[in-house]
């Protein structure tokens, strides 16, 4: 079973607290709050995000390189994070 779908709760509650955070962001701008709290806002939304991220790569890690049953598949596996990270980089 993958990953994603073995921790499909957890991630769709982060996801959703994510949202949460965004829907605040938009708030806060409709409220016409001061430039600092919309700055912490955002930065609170985008620490959610990377911690998303960082746990779905982590399992993709686990599942599709270190458990992958062929040498190819494996090979696969970490040719797809390279890929994600890259354009993460970005």
């Amino acid at each position: 079973m993958a990953h994603t779908i073995r921790d499909k709760a957890k991630l769709v509650a982060r996801v959703r607290r994510l949202k949460g955070q965004l829907e605040a962001v938009e708030r806060a701008l409709e409220a016409e709050l001061p430039c600092a709290e919309v700055l912490r806002q955002l930065a609170s939304a985008r620490g959610a995000m990377n911690g998303l991220i960082g746990e779905v790569i982590e399992g993709h890690l686990h599942d599709h390189v270190l458990e992958a049953g062929t040498d190819e598949a494996r090979r696969q596996g970490a040719e797809e994070v390279i890929d994600i990270i890259r354009s993460y980089m970005k």
